[in-house]
C-alpha cells in the first residue's frame, strides 16, 4: 500500500571522497534515482519513508574520516549519514507496526526517500507543549547530549559555576538552559554579539562573552573568576583557557570539538597540569553510552519544556541539493540553536 501522488524520481548524496579540511565540492555525488525502483526493492516487511526534515550535526565531519571511531565511517560511495524524520508513504503487506502517515526518525541519511525495516521502527508521538521537530533537538540527541553531559559526566550541582561554550548552538544553548534550571551560575560563550544578546535575554545566561572580541580573556576571567563545571562543545584555544581557570575538584565534560574537526592536525591541549593541581577531571563521553535511560532522559526535558522552562530555536534551511553547503556553514557558525534541513514540501512544524 503507498500514498498517492508520489514523485517518479528522488535525490540522495553520497559520499565521493574523504575531504581533507572543509567540505568541497567534489566531497559528495549527487544522484537522481528512480523512486519506482526503490518501491519494487521493498520487502514485505519494509516501509517506505519520504524524509521531511535532515539534522546537522558537527559529529558528521568525524564520520567521513577513515579512522577508528564510536561508530565505523561513511564509506565512500554510502548516503550520507544524517538523523531524519520523515513520513511512512508505503508499507509492505506484512507490516502491522506503522501505517502511512506516521512521522517516523532514525538515520535516514541524506536522501529524499528511504526503504527501511519495519521492525524497530521509531514512531512518534510529540507530548504536549511539544512538536516533531523537538525530537531534533530538545527531546532528541541533542537534548539527551546536554542532559547527560551535563548532570552524569559534568555533576553540576546548584550554586556552582558553569561555564558553557558553543553556548549558542543546539546542545550548548540546552546545557545554559539546564544550568539555570538547577540554579548554577552559567557564563556562555558564542561567536556574534547577536548570539550574546540572545544567550542573556531570552535564554536566562548570567553572563555571556563573545569570543572574537578582542576584550576576551579578561571578560571571560573577570566573568567567571574561577569554574566548577566547563562544558565544552568546541576544543582548541578556548579549552587551554578553561583549563587554566578551574576550582578545585573541577569537573570538565568533553562533548566537542567543533574548532578542530576541519584542522589536517588538530590542536593539542597545553593547560593540562591545572588538572593535577586542582584535581580535577576530564571525561570524554557520548550520548549513545546513555542509550538505555533515554526515556528517563526525555521525560525530564519534555516537562522542563511543558512548564516553559526549556526555550528552543531553530535554525531551517530548504532543500536537499544545498545540504554540503549548509554543513559547511554549520562550522562557521552560522547557526543560532539547531540547524536543520527541510528536505520535503509538506508544511514546516511550527518551530
Amino acid at each position: 500500500m503507498a500514498t498517492s501522488n508520489l514523485p517518479t524520481s528522488y535525490s540522495r548524496y553520497t559520499l565521493q571522497e574523504r575531504p581533507e579540511a572543509y567540505i568541497t565540492p567534489t566531497t559528495f555525488k549527487y544522484e537522481t534515482l528512480s523512486l519506482e525502483e526503490l518501491k519494487s526493492s521493498m520487502k514485505n516487511t519494509d516501509v517506505l519513508v519520504q524524509v521531511d526534515y535532515i539534522s546537522l550535526d558537527p559529529a558528521m565531519r568525524g564520520w567521513l574520516r577513515d579512522q577508528r571511531s564510536y561508530i565505523a565511517p561513511v564509506a565512500i560511495g554510502e548516503v550520507m549519514r544524517a538523523g531524519a524524520l520523515g513520513t511512512v508513504v508505503a508499507i509492505g503487506s506484512q507490516v502491522d507496526n506503522a501505517k502511512i502517515g506516521d512521522i517516523v526518525t532514525g538515520y535516514y541519511g541524506w536522501s529524499e526517500f528511504v526503504c527501511v525495516p519495519a521492525k524497530g521502527l521509531t514512531i512518534l508521538n510529540p507530548p504536549p507543549g511539544a512538536t516533531e521537530l523537538d525530537f531534533m533537538g530538545v527531546l532528541g540527541m541533542t537534548g539527551l547530549t546536554a542532559y547527560f553531559g551535563l548532570f552524569d559526566v559534568g555533576q553540576l550541582k546548584a550554586g556552582e559555576t558553569l561555564v558553557v561554550s558553543g553556548a549558542a548552538g543546539a546542545t550548548g544553548s540546552v546545557v545554559c538552559q539546564l544550568g539555570k534550571i538547577v540554579g548554577a551560575k552559567v557564563i556562555a560563550i558564542a561567536g556574534s554579539d547577536d548570539k550574546c544578546k540572545w544567550l542573556e535575554g531570552e535564554l536566562g545566561v548570567d553572563k555571556a562573552i563573545n569570543y572574537k572580541s578582542p576584550n576576551f580573556v579578561k571578560d571571560f576571567k573577570d566573568s567567571v573568576g574561577y569554574l566548577d563545571v566547563y562544558f565544552d562543545n568546541v576544543g582548541g584555544e578556548i579549552l587551554d583557557l578553561c583549563l587554566s581557570r578551574l576550582n578545585k575538584n573541577a569537573r570538565i565534560a568533553l562533548c566537542g570539538a567543533i574548532s578542530e574537526y576541519n584542522q589536517a592536525k588538530p590542536r593539542g591541549i597545553q593547560n593540562y597540569l591545572t588538572l593535577i593541581g586542582q584535581r580535577a577531571k576530564i571525561q570524554g563521553f557520548l550520548v549513545m553510552d546513555y542509550a538505555a535511560r533515554f526515556g528517563e532522559g526525555q521525560a525530564k526535558l519534555g516537562e522542563w519544556l511543558a512548564a516553559g522552562k526549556l526555550q528552543r530555536r531553530f535554525h531551517l534551511e530548504n532543500g536537499l541539493k544545498d545540504t554540503p553547503q549548509y554543513l559547511n556553514e554549520l562550522f562557521n557558525g552560522r547557526n543560532t540553536g539547531k540547524m536543520i534541513v527541510q528536505v520535503s514540501a509538506k508544511p514546516a512544524s511550527r518551530l
